[in-house]
């Protein structure tokens, strides 16, 4: 009986311990996302949160949502024009992140992010389909809210959308990663000094993002070179960082989101950052694959060549004879 008490009551406190830091996380983020505020101070085009409530979900386990809630409750207190919409657009904030686990869930999704179908659920409906319930549920409120005009409407949600979608494609796959992160054993120096030429070459290509000139391209190289050399690991943290850069151009209206209105720039902003997201989490995803189709083929190798080793040495008798062949020999 005591031994059963304090198991179950370790096990009440790291749910509480988890609940607490995934509505810590979930604050400490979303202050950060508002940097970038768009509309009515509260809808940016890259909103973490939705990123660290998924990537809490997966790891954690669903019994942690009540940190989201309070964490989007906390958040929005401030910023609602009422408190029936404060909890309206909390309550939106909290069931997006638990649409997209259970979708996620229904397909099987692992962690690892190994397999392409991983990739492909997690943008396709951890992204773009769960978050529809809290960009509608958002800006439906400040609407009825009478905040929000009708004009405004689908600019709103449109970038309320964005903002959610691209904090689960930028940002969870990050957390996933540092999951199971340790530093690689007796890499070589050259290993290294790729991984600092890596760093380097993205500082300077977000540096040319968020200037006047358009050259948001020049990341897709680089997320390639990422997800090539270092799969998820180098693709997740690239992506977030060629994704933010963007996210900072279209805030200023720099580059190619000068002299377009809001829907337009958030379009363009979706259309890339979902793009470098996909081929990022795609190639990594392949890559991974690959390899591991090629450790099986190693490992059947050696099985087969231990076997014939085997064989070879006199490890295995003869077959019996047939006897039911002999029986049916004519006389």
């Amino acid at each position: 009986m005591a031994v059963a008490r304090r198991e179950r009551l370790r096990r009440g406190g790291v749910a509480v311990l988890d609940i607490c830091v995934v509505a810590a996380l979930y604050y400490g983020s979303a202050k950060m996302g508002l940097l970038q505020q768009l509309v009515r101070r509260q809808v940016t085009p890259l909103w973490p949160p939705t990123g660290i409530a998924l990537a809490g979900l997966l790891l954690r386990g669903p019994w942690v949502w009540p940190g989201i809630a309070l964490g989007a409750l906390l958040v929005n207190i401030s910023l609602g024009p009422s408190p029936w919409a404060v909890l309206l657009i909390a309550a939106g904030n909290t069931l997006a992140p638990v649409c997209s686990y259970l979708l996620l869930r229904r397909t099987g999704f692992r962690v690892e992010l190994d397999r392409l179908r991983d990739a492909l659920a997690l943008i396709f409906l951890g992204a773009f389909a769960g978050m529809l319930v809290s960009s509608t549920t958002g800006s439906g409120t400040l609407a009825l809210a009478g905040v929000l005009p009708a004009d405004r409407f689908w600019p709103t949600w449109s970038v309320w959308w964005t903002g959610d979608a691209m904090g689960v494609l930028v940002v969870t796959p990050v957390l996933l990663v540092l999951r199971s992160a340790r530093l690689p054993r007796n890499a070589p120096v050259s290993r290294w000094v790729e991984a600092l030429l890596l760093l380097a070459a993205t500082c300077g290509v977000g540096l040319l993002e968020t200037s006047s000139t358009p050259l948001l391209f020049l990341g897709f190289p680089l997320l390639i070179w990422a997800a090539f050399r270092f799969q998820l690991a180098g693709a997740a943290p690239c992506a977030l960082a060629v994704s933010t850069f963007a996210v900072i151009a279209a805030a200023r209206g720099a580059g190619p989101f000068s002299g377009h209105d809001l829907l337009t720039d958030m379009i363009t902003l979706q259309a890339f950052n979902g793009s470098s997201s996909l081929t990022a989490l795609l190639v990594a995803a392949a890559v991974s694959e690959r390899d591991e189709t090629q450790r099986e083929i190693a490992r059947a190798c050696g099985h087969l060549a231990a076997l014939v080793a085997r064989i070879t040495a006199g490890g295995y008798p003869a077959p019996p004879p047939d006897d039911s062949a002999e029986g049916q020999r004519p006389p």
